[in-house]
Parts: structure tokens; C-alpha cells; sequence
């Protein structure tokens, strides 16, 4: 495996897109002060991807909308995502995924990062990190450290 950060992610209203696009330039920036930082290699997944065996480990990020409720005895029914899910369950993608980044509204209190979470619980990996809407510079540094820190692991093992 390569000193690379790979991810899939969907994008429905534009904020896990712009978070992408922030977290990509920030890790340009960082390759620049030191080649060994790696750079972000994302792949947006969309109702009109073609379903392929992904062969890098990668993270998965996730915005939630859900069909309104609570999140907790109701309103817990996935909406627009559900394409993502199931390309990470397509034959043997869940195998490679290093965890999940989700995001949300915190407003919605219990619904905020539901679908991230039931992706780390349905699939098998963990729930590494999450941001609100649009992220921030600061969420952007983090996520980016928290990747960085898994890839080195899985390149030392």
C-alpha cells in the first residue's frame, strides 16, 4: 500500500463536496511542506457509478438524511445515501474500508452522523471522525491527521 489517502463519498446538497475539496487542497498543502504527507485520491459514488471491486484501502464519508423523526424510534430511514451503502457492500468493498467520516446538522441531535454510524455497525469498520455541513479548517486538519495516522499503520503492518 502506498503513502496515499483514498476515499469514496456522496454528495447531495454540495456539503460533503466542498469538504472534500477543502480536505484535498489541505493535504496538497501539507505534501508540499513534506512529500512524506499524503496526498487525497477521492471518488465521488453516485446513482450513476458503475458498481466496481475497489482493490485501496479506503475511507468512506457520508452526509446523513433521513426521513424525519427523532432517530430513534422513528425517523431513522435513509434517504439519497443509499447508493454509497451499497457500493461499499458490493462483493468485497466493505473489506478494504479503514472507516467512515460522517457528517451532518447537529440540530438534529441523535439523527447527526445516524447514517456513518450504521455504516460502521452494518459493515464492520469503525467511525473514525465527523464534521458539521460544510466542516471546518480545523475539522479538515484533524480528519486529514486521523487518516494520514491509519494509512501509516496499515503501510507498517
Amino acid at each position: 500500500m502506498k503513502n496515499e489517502i483514498h476515499l469514496l463519498y456522496i454528495s447531495i446538497a454540495g456539503n460533503t463536496q466542498s469538504f472534500v475539496d477543502d480536505l484535498s487542497d489541505y493535504a496538497e498543502k501539507m505534501h508540499q511542506q513534506d512529500p512524506k504527507n499524503p496526498l487525497i485520491f477521492a471518488k465521488e459514488i453516485t446513482g450513476e457509478t458503475e458498481f466496481a471491486d475497489e482493490e485501496i484501502p479506503y475511507f468512506a464519508f457520508v452526509p446523513t438524511y433521513l426521513d424525519g423523526g427523532n432517530g430513534i424510534d422513528n425517523g431513522v430511514k435513509e434517504l439519497m445515501t443509499n447508493v454509497l451503502g451499497e457500493y461499499i457492500a458490493y462483493h468485497h468493498n466493505r473489506e478494504l474500508c479503514l472507516g467512515v467520516v460522517g457528517s451532518g446538522n447537529r440540530n438534529f441531535n441523535e439523527q447527526y452522523c445516524l447514517t456513518a454510524r450504521r455504516y460502521a455497525r452494518d459493515y464492520g469498520f469503525e467511525m473514525i471522525d465527523d464534521y458539521e455541513l460544510r466542516g471546518t479548517t480545523k475539522d479538515c486538519e484533524r480528519i486529514y491527521a486521523n487518516m494520514a495516522e491509519r494509512v501509516e499503520e496499515e503501510i507498517n503492518v
